[in-house]
């Protein structure tokens, strides 16, 4: 359903250019979550945001069922957008305060024009009921609802125009963690019940092991490993995968100490900066300087398991991580 070739992306930031974006390449199937996992600042959300043009790519290509999103006219745009939706990352800050709950999730259908006032009132009911909500909040305001609940009137307004393709920007780090797996369960549900695909941006890496089918892993705006989600967590190769996943915290006080020489040290390098070879070089307890010097190009371990790293075949991106 998704092709993506090239994607880059830059930012100018006091005359300087930033690169949020650095030359991203993947697909994804229809009806599959594709989780999108990396730290803060790493051009995740500027990626999404990307594949549906509410930022415009410096440069690549971004493929819906065949045809170019980045070379559509604005009136082919809009057409494109009852098939593509977002769920905003924060709940709080996405809604507008002095709209009601139905002039929210509404807003999108009257703007394109696809539904008249008498049968409104009966759809935005069934949309409710979708995200687990009752048509009686209908008249309330954001403010009157928990993170929850306001973030599941974000869930059905990206569902009222129904699209196929949604691009899940961490719609859970808001959340209270008592929250969020309703709303990861409610995705997946939604996911089975409507055949949607996702793009599932998020940096824990329990939920995203949990709704991905496969995982990408973006470090200072590079994709350095991709993989169904079962292969990378339990044979991750790269070692930036490999001390995320250290990062998690074990109950057995000794395979912690087993690991920690996963773990890596240092800032994110400034992405003012743009490295001349492995973005992650910086950092790597492991990089020679043919790692600083020349950019990895993608090498596949295993059948969808691919890897941009030029120690992949080192002994350290051999070891497992349970």
């Amino acid at each position: 359903m998704i092709e993506v070739k090239n994607l880059r992306k830059e930012f100018t930031v006091d005359g300087k250019k930033l690169l949020a974006v650095r030359d991203v390449s993947f697909s994804i199937a229809k009806g599959e979550t594709l989780g999108l996992v990396g730290e803060s600042g790493c051009g995740k959300s500027t990626t999404g945001r990307c594949l549906l043009r509410l930022e415009e790519p410096t440069s690549g290509k971004v493929f819906y069922e065949g045809r170019d999103l980045v070379s559509l006219n604005k009136k082919e745009l809009f057409t494109f957008r009852r098939n593509a939706q977002i769920i905003f990352q924060d709940p709080y800050s996405s809604l507008n305060p002095r709209m009601t709950a139905k002039d929210i999730i509404a807003e999108p259908l009257r703007i394109h024009g696809v539904m008249k006032e008498p049968a409104l009132d009966k759809y935005l009911a069934e949309l409710l009921s979708l995200v687990g909500l009752s048509r009686s909040v209908l008249s309330r305001f954001p403010h009157e609802f928990s993170g929850g609940q306001r973030q599941r009137i974000g869930i059905a307004r990206a569902l009222a125009l129904k699209p196929h393709f949604l691009v899940c920007d961490e719609p859970i780090s808001a959340l209270d963690v008592s929250i969020q797996a309703q709303i990861v369960n409610l995705l997946k549900n939604l996911q089975k019940d409507l055949s949607l695909t996702y793009l599932f941006i998020a940096h824990d890496l329990a939920m995203i092991k949990y709704i991905s089918d496969r995982v990408a892993v973006m470090y200072l705006g590079s994709i350095v490993e991709i993989a169904p989600a079962e292969e990378l967590y339990k044979n991750p190769k790269h070692p930036y995968t490999l001390a995320l996943l250290a990062s998690i915290p074990l109950p057995d006080p000794v395979l912690e100490r087993k690991r920690q020489h996963f773990c890596f040290s240092g800032e994110v390098p400034r992405a003012l900066v743009s490295p001349k070879g492995c973005p992650f070089a910086s950092r790597c307890p492991q990089a020679t300087q043919k790692c600083r010097d020349i950019l990895p190009q993608w090498t596949e371990i295993s059948p969808g398991h691919k890897v941009a790293c030029h120690l992949f075949d080192d002994q350290l991106c051999h070891s497992n991580i349970k």
